[in-house]
């Protein structure tokens, strides 16, 4: 039994250094967003800056976290071996749980994820603990500190709403100060307002770094306690004439410095506090491991009272996570991925949104104009333009797009930057100051979310969607809670009932799941990557670059079409639910293709000169044959999932050969085309032209024989609605098809474009 509880420890291990990876790929958008939203530097000054902070945050870690010790449960109730099957409980679902996240791109919070599983595992365990020893229910809260776990919870969801209330308050006088014309304003005012936020974000680091730091003696601790606010008012005279200097003297942008300082500052404090929210659970089951191996009782007789005592974690240990966390940093595209997710719900500019409205957005967005449109008629007209003055965009210069070359512009400002780092440090100093529990990534996300709203990011274009990504990210907030206390009481049970057998099966259910994660988040990041790629490189293609570019996109999707189409037909003929159903999955993908083209039809658009703008009308009549051919695959695919869900009649034997056979010379007229568009050779429209006649014809006789069905009353209504519908949509898809033949040949042969043959090309 000893081998079993050192297994456990080793793989508590093991079990953290995976908790690490997807812990940060989610957490670093705490720290990161405001600084590569803003590009305030190279993303890679960017990553150098928050790995410093890492690093020197991991050091200043206060060591065993309470909430493992003791923060939710009362281990003088439980048992070793009843502890440890709590402590490898949460460790495995907390890796799962932040890995789903992780894949969808998703920010959650990494202490909610652990105070919910503990509670979770630990309630668990409490119960079978009563249930066995005879004991009713009304026990469970001697088990559970139920007070903290209250006051954890109660702290953390309250600060969602003070972070957004705070974060659009802040912005929008910060905004009314700068107004989007800052670099005319920071002259006079920019100083003080950076030196305030300085030494905001200073106060921070000596209360959620140094304080902290498990190498600080006592009398340090003290004497910053005692002296806060005059260390806190020299902060800020200290700070404003140093950037008053760097300001007039030295002409540098003194907002650069706020973000820089602020990135490093809160990875700083994700490091030093964050970091046991990993590592926390296994440091204390090895502690308990040691106690009990010391001890010689009994793994079932043996009490964790030790765990309610004070426990200094390995500065070792601390830096070797350190250094894991900051390797996930540089290395996890996951990480990427949820900072996207961050930084595109509050960019300034328009464009493709991720999330689609549902109905709660679309009530909130609504009532919000009534109240605004209230508003506004009750306050004096002066004010109204006042305010306008200062919210008003303007477009930012860059000396890349000045000299014709490539340019991603920021997704926001500086000063909106600066406003999410020190309000949220603020706010995080504010409630550890008072000892509040709360989520830095709960902070971190509303203030820049509250501050998005101040800034008009989320215009009459863009709220509807912006506000469906907010609801949906807390709304995974709450599942985390649940799905957290859920899951870790039911692996909990299973370990209790089940032992080694059971730790067993769910570490590789872990393993299989981090595996299959990994596939999917790798197959959407290559796809998300090639879509950025053709995005950036769509405002230099012209003549032959452009039509080879496109040829590639219909090809690819006249492939799907003609997979989809025999899926369908396949389905209809043999009554197979599972061939439909694969079609209809197979639509979904069409439909995303469809959507991705149409993003970068703007894209192409908006980037563009003057010079290359007609390749932005051959890519919209691309477009338009797509859309016509995805349309026509679609109805093809309703009509005949309606009929076999609705088991009518099947088709008989002579109809049956008539489709299969008529589907094959689609299949292969459709694999013609694409073989052509893939060697580039556009010039065979009249072999096009001639199967498609052929098909027509065929089309035509099997209209015949359906007609004749019908007079003769040998063929029913719905029978015959279904084939007149499918061959009617086949006709457009056959048509639409080879459009696309005689558009590029007629873009090849009339290289460069011109205005006169587009407008008279037709489908």
């Amino acid at each position: 039994m000893p081998d079993l509880y050192l297994i456990i420890v080793i793989l508590l291990f093991f079990l953290a250094a995976s908790d690490l990876v997807v812990g940060v790929s989610n957490d670093a958008v705490n720290f990161l967003n405001s600084a590569i939203g803003s590009k305030v530097a190279t993303r890679r000054t960017i990553m150098i800056v928050a790995s410093l902070g890492i690093f020197i945050g991991s050091t200043f870690s206060s060591g065993m976290m309470e909430i493992a010790r003791k923060g939710i449960f009362n281990p003088e109730f439980f048992f070793f071996s009843e502890i440890m099957i709590v402590f490898i409980a949460v460790m495995l679902t907390d890796i799962l749980l932040l890995d789903l996240f992780n894949t969808f791109g998703l920010p959650t919070s990494t202490t909610v994820s652990i105070v919910f599983e503990i509670l979770g595992a630990a309630v668990a365990v409490a119960v079978l603990k009563i249930s066995s020893n005879g004991e009713g229910l009304g026990a469970l809260p001697s088990y559970i500190n139920s007070s903290s776990a209250i006051t954890i919870i109660s702290g953390i969801f309250i600060s969602v709403g003070v972070a957004f209330v705070v974060g659009t308050l802040v912005m929008f006088l910060s905004r009314l100060l700068f107004s989007f014309h800052y670099e005319k304003r920071k002259n006079w005012v920019g100083a003080i307002w950076s030196g305030l936020a300085l030494a905001v974000l200073t106060y921070f680091l000596l209360f959620k770094g140094a304080k902290g730091a498990s190498f600080m003696p006592p009398e340090i601790v003290s004497w910053i306690t005692q002296n806060t606010m005059s260390l806190f008012l020299g902060s800020v005279v200290f700070w404003t004439i140093i950037m008053q200097i760097l300001q007039q003297v030295f002409k540098y942008n003194i907002f650069t410095i706020i973000v820089l300082f602020g990135t490093f500052s809160l990875a700083m404090a994700f490091a030093g506090n964050d970091l046991v929210n990993f590592i926390g659970v296994p440091i204390a089951g090895f502690e308990s491991f040691r106690a009990w191996s010391d001890s010689g009782v009994a793994a079932e007789a043996f009490k964790m009272d030790m765990l309610t005592q004070q426990i200094r974690t390995n500065p070792i240990l601390l830096l070797i996570a350190g250094i894991v966390m900051i390797l996930t940093l540089w290395f996890s595209k996951k990480a990427q991925s949820v900072t996207e997710t961050e930084v595109n719900l509050g960019r300034q500019s328009d464009g493709s949104e991720r999330f689609q409205p549902n109905f709660l957005s679309k009530a909130i967005v609504r009532y919000t104009r009534v109240m605004s449109n209230g508003l506004v008629a009750v306050l004096p007209e002066s004010w109204l333009n006042n305010i306008e003055k200062n919210f008003k965009p303007v477009k930012q210069k860059s000396k890349k797009a000045e000299k014709g070359e490539k340019h991603d512009p920021p997704a926001f400002d500086l000063i909106r930057a600066s406003v999410n780092l020190t309000t949220a440090s603020a706010l995080i100093a504010f409630a550890t100051s008072l000892k509040l529990p709360l989520s830095t990534t709960y902070v971190s996300f509303m203030v820049a979310m509250g501050s998005s709203l101040a800034d008009r990011a989320w215009g009459r274009d863009s709220a509807v969607y912006r506000i469906t990504g907010v609801l949906m990210v807390i709304g995974g907030w709450f599942m985390t809670a649940i799905v957290a206390f859920l899951v870790s009481g039911l692996f909990a049970l299973l370990i209790f009932k089940f032992g080694a057998w059971a730790i067993g099966i769910l570490v590789l259910l872990v393993i299989y799941s981090l595996y299959k994660s990994f596939m999917h988040h790798r197959k959407e990041f290559i796809e998300s990557q090639r879509l950025k790629a053709l995005e950036s490189e769509i405002g230099s293609i012209e003549g032959i670059e452009f039509i080879e570019d496109t040829s590639k996109q219909v090809s690819r999707v006249l492939s799907d079409v003609a997979l989809t189409y025999k899926d369908t037909i396949k389905g209809l003929l043999n009554e197979d639910l599972n061939a439909l159903k694969k079609a209809k999955k197979d639509l979904k993908e069409l439909n995303k293709d469809t959507r991705n083209f149409k993003r970068q039809l703007f894209g192409s658009i908006k980037r563009l000169d003057e010079v290359n703008a007609e390749v932005s009308r051959l890519y919209l009549l691309v477009y338009d044959l797509q859309q016509d051919l995805v349309q026509s695959t679609k109805l093809i695919i309703q009509e005949c999932d309606d009929y076999v869900s609705n088991s009518l009649s099947p088709l008989n034997k002579e109809q049956k050969e008539n489709l299969l056979q008529f589907s094959k010379m689609v299949g292969s007229y459709l694999a013609n085309i694409v073989a052509q568009l893939d060697a580039k050779q556009y010039t065979n429209v009249s072999e096009i032209t001639k199967e498609k006649e052929n098909l027509f014809n065929e089309m035509e006789t099997l209209i015949e024989n359906q007609i004749h069905g019908i007079k003769a009353e040998q063929l029913g209504m719905r029978n015959s609605m279904l084939l007149f519908s499918l061959h009617l949509e086949t006709k457009d898809l056959i048509s639409v098809a080879s459009s696309f033949v005689d558009l590029f040949n007629i873009m090849q042969a009339k290289t460069p474009p011109n205005k006169k043959f587009l407008r008279g090309f037709t489908a």
